[in-house]
């Protein structure tokens, strides 16, 4: 019997039997310890490339350095207030719900604050300020047109019917004097006046001593009609009376006298032309004093009254103001604009202000006292408001803030910070910009 196989497979079941109590024996009881290798150095997370082999800060900008290799998370930061999710208008300075709406309160957390070296701070510029309420003017402006003084409107017309044998004011635009000629006239039936009022003086000195009773006191009765009818109906002056009674002969021709200083805004004489008594020769306009029609919305109507100061400011010249002061409301709205029209008076000594002139109108408002930063403490970024705290010890928070008005170059704070507070009041752009840079680093 041939024994060869069976001792074959006695050796190979000998072997696996063996190979696997050596495995089992040698199986450990616990598993075991991953290794971890020591951080080769320290880095800033802000700027990578600043490496060293020490704990330290970061030369550039101030950070402490972090171990190679080591998770930098941003701190949850502190809780400012409590909101209203649905009512952010609703806030607390403790949890709770809001009575009104029945909603839970939800946490507002600060920002992690922003670290940045004294030396740093001189190379940006930054500037810090208190947060104070602000007691002071604010300043509506609103659009206005230049307008003619209605008042100090002039017409000149004749009283008669004649011919323009000359004219003196020659154009639109100029400026004349009172007392200034403007043109000559002749009229045939102011020649025939003066002769009646010849004939009037000389029958009063041919019967001044005339026996009949009452006849002397007829005639100078007589002559103070004619010499009337000169003056207030023909126009003529009592210098021009008195030189036709010295010379005893009438003038052909009659002198017209601008009535008032003013320029010539309209101008309907021309030689050999035959005028009449309604027709209009010239329209004279005195601009030394100008009335300034402003538009103000509805919605700051109440804020105007009566003998209220402005200045005015006109379009061709900005920075040049010319002081004004209220003089009318228009008691009604304009339909269209909703606006309402408001009249003020401003002297204009050297005529710069000009008829029909677009020009800016502002007036000053007091402001009632309210808590107030200035406009470049302010990062706007459309969807939120930022302004950075100072904390002390070259640390800044950024705060999101409410913002409300805006006037005088001051922003009103609704909510977010307190009265007292340091805060950044100039250089705050480059500081939010170091903020986000460090958390993209991050």
């Amino acid at each position: 019997m041939n024994k060869t196989p069976a001792i074959l497979l006695l050796i190979a079941a000998a072997f696996l039997l063996g190979f696997g109590y050596d495995r089992w024996y040698h199986l450990p009881t616990t598993a075991p310890k991953a290794t971890t290798q020591n951080p080769q150095g320290y880095h800033c997370p802000m700027h990578p490339h600043i490496h060293s082999d020490k704990p330290g800060a970061c030369i550039i900008c101030g950070m402490a350095l972090v171990p190679d290799g080591a998770k930098t998370t941003e701190p949850e930061g502190a809780i400012l207030y409590y909101q209203d999710p649905q009512a952010p208008q609703y806030r607390s300075d403790k949890p709770g719900i809001n009575p009104e709406t029945g909603n839970t309160l939800v946490p507002v957390r600060a920002e992690a604050p922003v670290m940045v070296p004294a030396e740093k701070q001189q190379w940006i510029g930054l500037k810090t300020g208190t947060v104070e309420p602000y007691h002071g003017t604010e300043t509506m402006r609103v659009p206005g047109k230049i307008a003619i003084d209605e008042t100090r409107v002039t017409k000149v017309q004749t009283r008669f019917d004649g011919w323009i044998e000359k004219v003196n004011a020659d154009f639109t635009g100029r400026l004349v004097k009172k007392g200034e000629p403007l043109l000559t006239l002749y009229s045939p039936e102011l020649t025939a006046s003066q002769q009646e009022y010849l004939l009037a003086r000389k029958a009063k000195d041919s019967m001044e001593h005339s026996p009949v009773p009452g006849v002397s006191l007829a005639n100078s009765g007589m002559v103070e009609a004619a010499r009337q009818r000169l003056l207030h109906h023909w126009g003529m002056d009592a210098a021009a009376i008195d030189e036709l009674e010295r010379s005893g002969q009438p003038r052909k021709t009659l002198t017209i006298l601008a009535p008032a200083t003013g320029f010539i805004t309209m101008r309907n004489a021309y030689a050999n032309q035959m005028v009449k008594p309604e027709m209009e020769l010239y329209t004279l306009a005195d601009l030394s004093r100008v009335w300034i029609l402003a538009d103000v919305f509805e919605s700051d109507a109440a804020q105007i009254r009566l003998g209220q100061s402005a200045l005015i400011e006109p379009s061709y010249s900005p920075g040049r103001k010319f002081a004004a002061r209220v003089t009318n409301i228009i008691p009604q709205i304009d339909a269209e604009t909703r606006t309402l029209k408001v009249r003020l008076e401003a002297d204009n000594p050297d005529f710069a202000l000009r008829p029909d002139l677009f020009v800016n109108v502002e007036f000053p408002i007091a402001a009632s006292a309210r808590m107030s930063v200035p406009e470049d403490a302010v990062v706007d970024t459309g969807k939120q408001q930022t302004v950075y705290v100072k904390l002390g010890e070259g640390k800044f928070e950024p705060r999101r803030v409410e913002v409300g008005e805006r006037f005088g170059g001051r922003v009103e704070i609704l909510s977010g910070l307190k009265t007292g507070e340091r805060i950044v009041t100039s250089g705050a752009f480059l500081l939010d910009s170091e903020s986000r840079m460090r958390s993209a680093a991050k």
